[in-house]
């Protein structure tokens, strides 16, 4: 996993001119870096060419043979069959997740045939993801074996099903008590609020976390700018220092100082506003491993 940087600026498929409620990514340099571009609305409205994102003809879920990265996605709150709210991707298929995975920290479990009967959810470098009744805060990425980047929501890696043919299908809904349709917020879509946490460690003290996303305002505003990190370790904030939120995918520490040197606090989950814990300062942040 690597670094993740977001601007508030977004833009057109073919072009990085501004666009407002948009915010755009910029790369850290490091080799393991992924830009992104957050931008409000559907795929249609930000007039997306739908050759290249879930609209493609290889990326259906019964389609796809192999792993389908696209250059975007997007992520839509709403009803597929009796599930209600459960997000669907930008062609209407249902999302999922999948029990045996972490959210926290975010790690996937699902490789080799796994992967190819569900699917990772997966996004390029450069690609963009469109926000139809999500918050920003919820969604993260996650870098697997292959490279690509996989969609977390609520922390948890989401896939689509390889058995569901048609948007609104939900065939993968409670196969082998593990997968279920994922909520808005990254609980199981038809299930009581609160299941299938895992990942805690289950511990006193709160295992570290791989990514966060720190946000320059106050209560994750999508209209200011943005970035985010991954571990393993301790990493340099890439751009500016002083933030207002941030969202993290279990606990994390972060300093006051570059290389994980100064003042230090432990914080966990969701931070909506960094000046009530006195730490409007951020130079670096641990991460698992």
């Amino acid at each position: 996993m690597g670094v993740l940087m977001l601007s508030a600026c977004g833009g057109s498929e073919d072009s990085a001119s501004a666009n407002p409620g948009g915010a755009s990514a910029e790369s850290g340099g490091d080799g393991n870096a992924i830009d992104l571009s957050f931008n409000s609305g559907t795929a249609k409205e930000n007039n997306a060419d739908p050759k290249t994102g879930d609209l493609a003809p290889d990326a259906a879920p019964a389609v796809a043979k192999k792993p389908v990265v696209r250059k975007w996605v997007q992520l839509s709150a709403g009803q597929a069959g009796d599930l209600n709210p459960v997000i669907v991707n930008g062609a209407g298929f249902t999302l999922y997740r999948f029990d045996k995975d972490t959210a926290n920290p975010s790690k996937s479990n699902c490789s080799g045939d796994c992967a190819t009967t569900w699917p990772p959810y997966l996004v390029a470098p450069g690609g963009k993801v469109f926000l139809d009744n999500i918050k920003a805060s919820a969604v993260g990425f996650i870098k697997r074996p292959d490279g690509n980047f996989q969609v977390t929501v609520g922390g948890w890696p989401t896939y689509l099903f390889s058995k569901d043919t048609k948007p609104g299908d939900t065939n993968g809904q409670g196969v082998g008590g593990t997968w279920f349709g994922v909520t808005p917020d990254g609980e199981r879509a038809g299930q009581p609020q609160g299941g299938g946490t895992g990942g805690d460690g289950g511990g006193e003290a709160p295992q570290l976390g791989n990514s966060v996303i720190i946000f320059d305002e106050a209560n994750f505003s999508e209209n200011g700018a943005a970035q985010g990190l991954s571990g393993p370790g301790c990493r340099n904030v890439q751009r500016g220092s002083s933030f207002g939120s941030l969202s993290a995918d279990g606990a994390i520490k972060i300093w006051e100082g570059e290389n994980c040197t100064g003042k230090v606090q432990t914080v966990q989950g969701q931070v909506p506003d960094l000046a009530a814990i006195g730490m409007t300062t951020i130079k670096s942040v641990r991460f698992a491993g």
